[in-house]
């Protein structure tokens, strides 16, 4: 799947105030050593520096894009290209920080007590994903990726990872001698009313649509699920909307 540093970086504030929120939830004594995996442009990888300015920090993300505008970024840590299911580094790290990245990552059953063996005694793994496929915008994208001359090679595209907090719970607590799990709905305000509410989408949820489409199809795709979204959201007074967006956060302490 391609990602695309500028696409993404559109919405940095909104999408960086989540990562703020949860780095403020792990305990900051004895840091030393911390990664952000699936670190895109840098932008929560700078949030972890500042959180623990005396640690050694590293990143890694499959996109060559996304590194590259790390590494330009925050030229005084380490980035390197590598995806999270084959990452091999043993560590121990004192965080393991996975900022809306996880979701894109399958079998959480297996990764997630991967990750935690990584870490430290005490050390955290902190984990943010969007918590929204059951909400209009997502459930408006997979109508459109049904209802067109591209459904048959858009079936099955869209992420699936939809577990809940017990699950994630259960699943960390006989690893770990703690973990807090909730959820935040934020209220994002989206300039430009329905085609701003595509322009959030483009950086992160539609892309394996796009990838998936060519370049005559992209632009009718587009415009189908933007007219689905105006009356999905209708916009506020100043033609602004307010976009709802739910999601997961997980930290567990081994």
């Amino acid at each position: 799947m391609s990602w695309s540093a500028t696409q993404y970086t559109k919405f940095e504030n909104e999408r960086t105030r989540p990562v703020r929120d949860l780095l403020w939830a792990v305990a900051g004594a004895n840091v030393r050593r911390a990664i952000d995996i699936g670190c895109g442009p840098g932008n929560s990888t700078e949030v972890l520096a500042a959180r623990f300015p005396e640690a050694a920090i590293a990143g890694i993300d499959s996109s060559a894009d996304m590194i590259a505008a790390a590494r330009k970024r925050l030229p005084q840590f380490s980035f390197d290209v590598a995806g999270i299911e084959d990452w091999s580094d043993a560590g121990p790290y004192d965080v393991i920080l996975a900022n809306a990245v996880m979701q894109w990552v399958p079998d959480h059953a297996a990764v997630f007590p991967r990750l935690v063996a990584k870490l430290s005694p005490g050390g955290c793994l902190a984990v943010q994903m969007p918590n929204n496929l059951d909400e209009p915008a997502h459930i408006l994208m997979r109508e459109t990726a049904m209802d067109g001359p591209w459904a048959q090679k858009l079936t099955g595209i869209e992420r699936t990872a939809r577990e809940d907090a017990r699950w994630y719970y259960e699943l960390l607590k006989p690893l770990c001698a703690e973990v807090d799990v909730w959820r935040t709905t934020y209220h994002h305000v989206m300039a430009g009313g329905a085609a701003g509410v595509v322009e959030w989408f483009k950086g992160s949820a539609l892309r394996p649509f796009l990838d998936a489409l060519d370049a005559n199809e992209q632009p009718e795709f587009l415009a189908r699920y933007q007219t689905r979204i105006a009356s999905a959201y209708p916009a506020l007074a100043d033609g602004s909307v307010l976009l709802p967006f739910p999601r997961l956060f997980v930290v567990a302490t081994r």
